[in-house]
């Protein structure tokens, strides 16, 4: 009975082992399906006050947009470096979002312009596959576009 009990457990160890061997490749291939997949860089630093009022106005509001499920934000300090990110030209102002697809950047929005201008800039930006509900170029060829979700939040 013990020994049934002995190679009862080894087996179970050797599941483990498999089991954890595959969480272990399948945890190494997600960086590198998100590498792929298109993603927002806010480049920011400690203390910019930009920055700050960005994560206040839109921050709460970026990961449930259709943009923010599109290209999720990925923040970096404006002193590191990314690997595996094919940048146009160096970033020198904070914050600068930089919208990158496939590991190169497709556009970038300097600096921080308010809540109204950030949502119409970020959409010049995004590709004309883009099917978000709403775009400054949607809404100029719409007149009659439902009100952005992004302004329902003004009073």
């Amino acid at each position: 009975m013990t020994h049934r009990l002995a190679a009862l457990g080894r087996g179970s160890l050797i599941s483990r082992s498999a089991q954890l061997s595959l969480l272990m490749l399948v945890a190494a291939a997600i960086p590198l399906q998100e590498a792929l997949a298109a993603e927002l860089i806010m480049f920011s630093q400690r203390g910019c006050p930009w920055c700050i009022r960005w994560h206040k106005e839109i921050g709460p509001l970026y990961p449930a947009s259709p943009e923010g499920r599109y290209a999720p934000l990925r923040e970096v300090d404006i002193r590191d470096s990314v690997p595996g990110i094919q940048l146009k030209k160096p970033v020198t102002i904070t914050p600068t979002f930089v919208l990158v697809d496939n590991g190169n950047e497709v556009g970038r929005v300097t600096g921080y312009p308010g809540d109204e201008f950030f949502w119409e800039l970020l959409a010049e930006i995004l590709p004309e596959s883009f099917e978000g509900t709403w775009s400054s170029k949607k809404a100029a060829e719409k007149p009659d576009s439902s009100t952005p979700p992004h302004a329902a939040k003004r009073p």
